[in-house]
């Protein structure tokens, strides 16, 4: 059974679905420490779980948000200084990591606010899907934080250099339409439809070979690393191993007699 450290988090399996819901709605699901701290707990509990295939990331409804982003009210307490903002920041970064290094594939499904660090969670999953009431913003100019470069880098790998500085350096909130056209997000829909449209993408990547999945996503993450030094032998590992894998004959036999094929992960 997946269970959830706190009662902001809830986390919920759904066929092949993990479902990890922000449920902070007094907030606007802005991220507390027992949040940031509950996240890599329930990743690892999904990525554990053998019947799950897709993970995905959602605020609840009443919270009108995505994220909304850290919850400057500790802010005081637990990053007023330099020294307490690296505590605070090795726990976040856990989270992030949590998500980024994910074993499995992640969607952020997005309505309402994504701001600051609820964009960054939005930027460490594979693909985000935006209802269209969806608002990005990264804030940081405006509260005079410092912003770490792995963010920036995140940012400017998605969008380029000239939209990463624009949502950086004006601060201000972007729609969804204005989302889309900067490459920010993949797709959006109108937020009655966004739930069923998040599920049917779902179902499309559940269908499909975990280690062809598993050897493109390393490949992209290997690719974007910032030293350049990518690891080419554990990338053609991962191809020869989809070449001797079940899964492979199953793909070809399923072609040949035209039926949906039933992959394994093996």
């Amino acid at each position: 059974m997946i269970k959830s450290p706190t009662e902001r988090l809830i986390a919920e399996k759904d066929g092949a679905i993990g479902w990890l819901i922000f449920n902070n709605p007094a907030r606007r699901n802005a991220l507390s420490v027992d949040m940031w701290e509950g996240i890599p707990v329930v990743i690892e509990q999904f990525e554990q779980h053998p019947d799950i295939r897709v993970i995905v990331l959602k605020g609840t409804i009443e919270a009108k948000a995505f994220i909304s982003g850290a919850d400057i009210s500790e802010f005081e307490k637990r990053r007023a200084t330099n020294r307490d903002a690296a505590g605070y920041n090795e726990t976040s970064a856990r989270a992030f990591g949590a998500v980024e290094h994910c074993k499995k594939p992640t969607i952020a499904m997005i309505q309402g606010y994504c701001l600051g660090g609820g964009l960054a969670f939005a930027n460490m999953c594979d693909m985000r899907l935006a209802g269209e009431s969806a608002r990005f913003s990264i804030p940081a100019a405006k509260l005079g934080l410092g912003y770490g470069w792995s963010g920036v880098k995140k940012l400017v790998d998605l969008v380029g250099p000239a939209y990463a500085k624009e949502i950086f350096l004006t601060a201000r909130q972007f729609n969804a339409a204005e989302a889309l056209g900067m490459g920010l997000i993949n797709r959006v829909r109108p937020d009655a439809e966004l739930d069923a449209y998040t599920r049917s993408y779902c179902d499309m990547i559940a269908e499909n070979a975990p280690l062809t999945i598993a050897a493109i996503r390393a490949a992209a993450a290997e690719l974007g690393r910032a030293d350049g030094a990518i690891d080419t032998k554990r990338l053609d590992a991962m191809v020869a191993a989809c070449f001797d894998s079940d899964d492979y004959k199953e793909g070809r036999n399923a072609f040949l007699e035209k039926r949906k094929p039933q992959f394994r992960g093996r």
